[in-house]
């Protein structure tokens, strides 16, 4: 468990970002035993990469949001501190910017793969 009060709060957040996480994954988790999981199109394949890809970037986006805010606000005036949490604050609008950009690479996929 980290130390000074702020790399607590930041860890016990991280903590209730992860459990919530696997909450809201749960009902895909426990699917039924006589449902086929298997897909017969490629087509279907591509879209449920793009699909994961985009929910994946966008929570990796949201965490780093979170942090960079927590960073900014457990600062404490600390010209350093503050430079970092603008830094993570940036990565999270750039992790929205290829989020926002995952659908259109994915498309650049589907034709190097002949698919319509």
């Amino acid at each position: 468990m980290p130390s000074t009060p702020g790399a607590r709060a930041v860890f016990v957040l991280l903590l209730a970002v992860a459990v919530f996480m696997l909450i809201a994954a749960a009902p895909a988790l426990a699917g039924t035993a006589d449902t086929d999981p298997g897909v017969s199109d490629l087509n279907e394949v591509v879209t449920n990469i793009r699909n994961w890809l985009v929910g994946l970037l966008v929570a990796l986006a949201t965490l780093f949001l979170t942090i960079g805010g927590l960073r900014y606000l457990l600062a404490g005036g600390d010209p350093g501190e503050v430079s970092k949490a603008k830094d993570t604050l940036k990565f999270a609008a750039l992790g929205y910017g290829v989020a926002i950009l995952a659908p259109l690479l994915v498309e650049i996929l589907r034709g190097f793969l002949g698919l319509s």
